[in-house]
């Protein structure tokens, strides 16, 4: 009788502690979703980025080109 309590109360207590497992591994799961997102999100914002760069530095040697240009030519007399 003893025996079969503590039975129980060691099976329940094991039951408890898997649950808890159970719930801290859909947490971790759901954390690492969160992350992963988050890392795509990263990405697509660094190629966006990029090709931002990129537009503004042929923007910054057109304007430099047309600067170098406006230079060589005399300014006219008023």
């Amino acid at each position: 009788m003893v025996g079969e309590k503590v039975l129980n109360q060691s099976v329940g207590i094991a039951n408890e502690i898997v649950e808890k497992l159970g719930q801290l591994g859909l947490w971790l799961q759901a954390l690492g979703l969160v992350i992963v997102i988050w890392i795509i999100v990263q990405i697509a914002n660094w190629v966006i980025n990029r090709k931002r760069l990129k537009r503004l530095d042929v923007m910054i040697e057109k304007l430099d080109k047309i600067e170098r240009e406006l230079a060589k030519k005399p300014r006219a007399k008023r």
